[in-house]
């Protein structure tokens, strides 16, 4: 990638922005400052894990550079949509987008279901599901393209000081050092941000106990563009759709279980999963490569500071069942961007604390409602107690036969809230 830079070829030692992490939230970030950084702000990537310099489909997969766009897919909704469209990246990233036309939720063993569908709330679609590796592809191409971001990898983040006009930024960059002056660093690094608890931003870190195995699904019936959102006794499983007859399977199992599926055979496993499933597709054919990864829910109790922000899931990492953990951190993007933006045509800091107390503040309510709906819905349905479990099924079937709460839901899943209304 030509924006990509070794040490001696940086074009400044003093930037705007410094953000901390190159895979989605912060790529997402550099593309939405795009028009801001043609018109002057000076925006720097540091980025700890190499990246490809090629960017054809052929070239190697992401994830052997950057975690962030490993094997999974990215269920983002019709609010993110919006943003990427604003971005500009949408015409493009919407050719390998699976459209989300109905969504399917129930509770394995009894009776109460949801079903929600476009056509009831007059929209193209629910959602969309995109492979991470196609998202960073087509992010890291805009990059590219527009060549006025600087971008220094593999490098890290050594120390970070507070300064008079911003922060004082320490890099290591090949066991060298280099010191970058900026008026706002973002930390955009992850949910177990290492930067983050050096400065000190510490960390509220809730264990589910349980694993996310995550695998491609090839299946007998076309999924016709619906999710599956299915509960069980042993957690919960999303099946996405991806190509015709190719759905993306996130199943979240206690550790030990998960460990025990992960062992088995494709064929073990796949009759595993239809037992839990069921054969609302068919037969479930193939399964691709499983990988998993450790759930917990981890809020940083301090998201700003002179000078800093934290950003995506170094700021708050959910738990996958309402595949809202994104959907946020895009949100965070957009309203972020929106600020540095303003300011730097005002002629204002971008790293001032009345900015970043502002960004926060108006962002706060927005990450409470979806931190508590996810985590609220994981403890729902993770409880078989009889009492609880004719609740959710009278939950399930009240929301589907009562159409005006059921949009509420659907249309608060779809993140048509207030930054939607704002880009419209």
């Amino acid at each position: 990638m030509s924006a990509m830079l070794q040490q001696s070829q940086l074009k400044h030692s003093t930037y705007d922005v410094v953000i901390v992490g190159g895979g989605m939230v912060g790529a997402s970030l550099a593309c939405a400052l795009q028009e801001a950084i043609s018109q002057g702000l000076k925006v720097l990537v540091v980025e700890r894990f190499p990246l490809p310099e090629e960017d054809d489909a052929a070239a190697s997969p992401l994830e052997s550079y950057q975690p962030s766009y490993d094997a999974r897919s990215t269920a983002l909704s019709f609010g993110s949509r919006s943003i990427f469209e604003a971005i500009g990246i949408w015409p493009v990233l919407s050719q390998r987008a699976e459209a989300i036309q109905n969504i399917h939720v129930s509770d394995r063993g009894h009776f109460g279901a949801v079903r929600m569908n476009a056509t009831e709330e007059n929209v193209e679609a629910l959602g969309y599901v995109v492979e991470n590796q196609w998202l960073g592809r087509v992010l890291l191409n805009q990059i590219k393209q527009q060549n006025k971001v600087d971008w220094l990898c593999p490098a890290s983040v050594v120390k970070a000081q507070p300064a008079s006009a911003g922060v004082v930024v320490e890099l290591d960059v090949d066991g060298q050092r280099l010191m970058i002056d900026s008026q706002l660093m973002v930390l955009a690094d992850g949910g177990r941000s290492s930067l983050r608890e050096d400065l000190g931003l510490q960390s509220e870190v809730t264990p589910y106990g349980q694993q996310a195995i995550i695998a491609n699904v090839s299946v007998e019936k076309a999924h016709q563009g619906t999710a599956y959102e299915r509960f069980t006794d042993q957690g919960p499983m999303a099946l996405l759709p991806l190509r015709e007859r190719t759905v993306a399977l996130v199943w979240t199992l206690p550790e030990k279980k998960a460990q025990q599926m992960l062992a088995n055979s494709d064929q073990e496993f796949l009759e595993d999963l239809q037992q839990a499933f069921g054969f609302r597709l068919g037969e479930l054919e193939r399964v691709g490569q499983r990988l998993s990864y450790p759930l917990a829910l981890i809020r940083s109790k301090e998201q700003h500071r002179s000078g800093m922000v934290v950003l995506g899931n170094a700021a708050h990492t959910l738990h996958p069942v309402a595949g809202q953990g994104f959907n946020l951190a895009l949100r965070g993007v957009a309203t972020l961007a929106e600020k540095i933006s303003a300011a730097y045509s005002n002629g204002e800091p971008v790293g001032a604390l009345t900015l970043l107390r502002e960004f926060s503040e108006s962002l706060s309510n927005d990450q409470e409602k979806t931190i508590q709906f996810s985590h609220q819905i994981v403890k729902a349905f993770s409880n078989n107690h009889p009492l609880l479990s004719m609740m959710r099924d009278f939950g399930l079937v009240t929301l589907d036969c009562f159409p005006t709460a059921r949009s509420a839901l659907t249309r608060y899943a779809m993140g048509l809230g207030e930054r939607l209304a704002r880009l419209g």
